[in-house]
């Protein structure tokens, strides 16, 4: 599901894709989500502003064996959720990334809902789908993959039945 930006929201867009912002939030967005989530009992998220859906990501994590909870930007076709690892532009992927690979059954919080997942790395069509699917809602995207230097994995997640 993508909502259509208002015109606040698509120069959010624009600012929040210049490398000097990106970088500011980079290390930041994520523990200023996880406390306005606390704050909210869970129904709300400061990256709400850019217009973006946000799920809450528990994987388990790939070294330590402890369940990690992540606020993630995420994209949705019918039940499935698309979750793009750019690490806003970094070189190497996010650790929820290898989370996932290395135990792809990972549990999901969105508007009061909680569901079990599986994770897969998408590839060939379905991954130029996604990435196509992603950044007509986020131009950022294309801006990060320029500035890392490296295939950004898109991952989708299938409910588990």
């Amino acid at each position: 599901m993508i909502r259509k930006l208002s015109t606040f929201q698509k120069l959010l867009h624009r600012v929040f894709m210049l490398r000097p912002v990106t970088e500011f939030f980079a290390t930041r967005i994520n523990r200023i989500d996880k406390a306005i989530l606390r704050l909210t009992k869970g129904k709300h998220t400061g990256s709400e502003i850019m217009g973006w859906n946000i799920i809450q990501l528990t994987t388990i994590g790939a070294k330590s064996g402890e369940p990690r909870t992540m606020p993630l930007a995420a994209f949705f076709d019918d039940e499935k959720i698309v979750l793009v690892a750019s690490h806003f532009g970094r070189q190497h992927n996010p650790a929820w990334y290898h989370n996932l690979g290395a135990h792809p059954e990972c549990k999901v919080e969105w508007n009061e809902r909680t569901g079990i997942y599986r994770a897969r790395e998408t590839s060939g069509d379905e991954y130029n789908k996604y990435w196509q699917l992603a950044v007509s809602y986020y131009e950022g995207y294309e801006k990060y993959k320029e500035r890392a230097g490296r295939k950004i994995p898109v991952m989708v997640l299938d409910p588990k039945k």
